[in-house]
């Protein structure tokens, strides 16, 4: 059975920043920062992850990797919660929390492995090209709904460090930051090289669909009278959602929408998205009813509960500090056992680092 996680107070009830557990440390980045300024805001979290993760399957080699685990369907909750959990420790969390997260996710990864549905060739979670394409997702996604839904665009100067910020958590992927570009026209140039790339498979497109089927994260004990509410909320994300891709990738995938509509939901998604900035508290209540884990991870950011050491350190030195291998070359044995196992006897891989995972990115449910 897996460990409770660890942060008290937060959930669905009444949250007390007296029963907030503080980081250990700030992490990679801490207050002040323009990471901290901007996946803080309640936008990038809601909006621009859902956006993340609809047009991540885009990808031949991160759709076969989802399809082939079918978690996505399986557990779609709880699949959700431990990956925007992981974002946000990447963000918030202290640093050794942090490098722990980056290495379970090697073994969970090393077990979405397998040979291409539609081509040739094989597909690998861990694979370096399949990581950036995520993390840059990600990380544009987040700042898209930050200045489409949020307080508008950073200056030059965050921008600039927003990117570089970027490149620092890169290192806790298997890819390499040197490929992160660091301004927003070297990540319109990474985005129009991935283009020719990219493809609308049947189970990308059946991915896609479900993960804008926005509805299912209302919660089913919701009490009748706030089903309503809730349901007109998950209807306006999928809008707001689609408004932030661009019209060539919603042809690609099918999926259509007004040019009315794109307008007409940024005045309808500010108002709540301001109202949440400024009440953390009730934010932290929906995250805790929707994303529990995530919850944990940002009420001591939203609540101004002060880390045990006040220390902001690098990917490198707090692996030095704490006996961590870079993601690219950690658990090589174990990601070649598990090789063995898909390719050369034709078994299922190992869930033995899915199962490690919960101590760190929550229960399987």
């Amino acid at each position: 059975m897996a460990k409770k996680q660890g942060r008290r107070g937060v959930g669905a009830g009444r949250i007390r920043r007296s029963e907030v557990e503080p980081h250990e440390d700030y992490g990679f980045f801490g207050p002040g920062s323009v990471v901290w300024k901007v996946w803080g805001h309640p936008s990038a979290p809601i909006v621009g992850f859902l956006r993340a993760v609809v047009v991540e399957p885009l990808d031949p080699s991160l759709i076969a990797a989802l399809d082939g685990t079918q978690d996505l369907y399986r557990r779609p909750q709880t699949r959700q919660d431990r990956t925007l959990r992981y974002f946000s420790m990447v963000a918030f969390a202290g640093s050794r929390d942090v490098c722990k997260a980056a290495d379970v996710l090697v073994k969970v990864h090393s077990k979405a492995i397998g040979k291409l549905p539609y081509e040739e060739g094989t597909y690998d979670a861990n694979d370096p090209d399949s990581q950036l394409w995520t993390h840059l997702v990600a990380w544009h996604s987040m700042l898209y709904g930050y200045e489409k839904y949020g307080p508008g665009k950073l200056t030059a100067v965050e921008e600039a460090e927003y990117w570089e910020s970027c490149a620092v958590a890169a290192e806790l992927q298997t890819c390499s930051s040197d490929d992160v570009p660091r301004t927003r026209e070297g990540i319109r140039e990474y985005f129009a090289a991935m283009r020719p790339k990219l493809e609308a498979s049947p189970i990308a497109r059946q991915a896609m669909r479900h993960l804008l089927n926005t509805e299912m994260v209302v919660p089913p004990q919701m009490p009748w009278w706030q089903r309503p509410i809730a349901l007109a909320a998950a209807k306006s994300l999928r809008v707001a959602t689609l408004a932030m891709m661009p019209r060539w990738m919603r042809e690609m995938a099918g999926l259509r929408q007004s040019r009315v509509l794109d307008v007409l939901i940024v005045p309808v998604m500010r108002v709540p998205f301001a109202v949440l900035r400024r009440r953390p508290l009730l934010e932290l209540k929906l995250m805790g009813a929707l994303t529990p884990g995530t919850a944990q991870v940002v009420a001591p950011v939203k609540l101004g509960v002060a880390a045990r050491t006040e220390e902001v350190l690098t990917p490198a030195e707090a692996r030095e500090r704490y006996g961590y291998a870079r993601p690219a070359e950690a658990h090589v044995e174990w990601r070649e056992r598990q090789a063995a196992r898909v390719f050369g006897e034709g078994k299922a891989a190992s869930d033995d680092g899915l199962v490690e995972s919960q101590d760190v990115l929550g229960s399987l449910g």
